[in-house]
């Protein structure tokens, strides 16, 4: 996979009400899988996680020629899953990451860097901004508070999304505190990220961008200096042929 090339993969929960679709799905998952995804209680969460597992062993079959079902996955000491390789492709040195909401999932791929994903619906937004001072940085809540109206909503959204999905990209989980780092909002048209002034971080290594689709907001966080291009895909059904679409209109920072 060329290593300039970013792979965006969507796909939606509720096709899999279709019963037959699920039940095909289900074959493509590993018995680790299949006892995780029984353990949920309720339906709808159940496919969620389904869709989100088969997206991306679809997404990474159309990287590298490993069947779906052939996809073995370990998680790292902070639970970030990773591919085990000594299982599959030892050198296909693709990195991947997943995010799923009830009614979208997304997984994002790439050649080499690491890549964090992270996507919520806006109806969120309200439930999002009503914890802020529990997630966001103090220089976050100094740009957040004054908003009003939908400003407020956009930017509860943004910032959750982008620091999820920064956390995820690290790969170190809970050790690293949301409220430990900022993304700061420089007008309309830039948005930075600060860290904590302790670290000796490597923030300038990392690109960022926000996306819209189907009623959620999508954010995307890759390691690298360029600014990588990015390939939108879906396969609806889910194990369809998948389709390349339209972007969401990203914005790169």
């Amino acid at each position: 996979m060329d290593p300039q090339i970013v792979r965006l993969w969507y796909a939606y929960p509720d096709d899999l009400l279709d019963a037959s679709l699920a039940e095909s799905c289900l074959s493509l998952l590993s018995r680790d899988e299949v006892e995780r995804r029984q353990f949920l209680r309720f339906d709808k969460d159940r496919r969620a996680f389904l869709a989100s597992r088969v997206n991306l062993r679809c997404a990474l079959s159309q990287c590298a020629p490993v069947a779906p079902r052939d996809w073995r996955f370990r998680v790292n000491e902070y639970g970030k899953p990773e591919i085990e390789k000594p299982e599959i492709e030892p050198d296909c040195g693709l990195r991947f990451n997943v995010s799923h909401s009830l009614h979208l999932v997304a997984c994002v791929v790439s050649g080499e860097a690491r890549v964090g994903v992270d996507v919520e619906s806006v109806e969120r937004a309200d439930e999002i901004a009503s914890i802020a001072s529990d997630v966001f940085s103090a220089a976050e809540l100094a740009q957040f508070e004054p908003l009003r109206g939908s400003a407020r909503s956009e930017r509860a959204l943004s910032l959750w999304t982008l620091k999820e999905a920064y956390v995820k990209a690290r790969g170190l989980g809970l050790s690293l505190p949301l409220k430990a780092f900022s993304f700061l909002f420089d007008g309309a048209e830039d948005i930075r990220l600060v860290p904590d002034p302790s670290w000796n971080d490597e923030t300038r290594h990392f690109r960022f961008c926000l996306l819209h689709h189907a009623g959620h907001r999508i954010a995307l966080v890759i390691e690298g200096m360029a600014q990588p291009e990015i390939q939108i895909w879906r396969a609806r059904p889910l194990l369809g042929s998948p389709v390349r679409v339209a972007s969401g209109g990203e914005r790169w920072f």
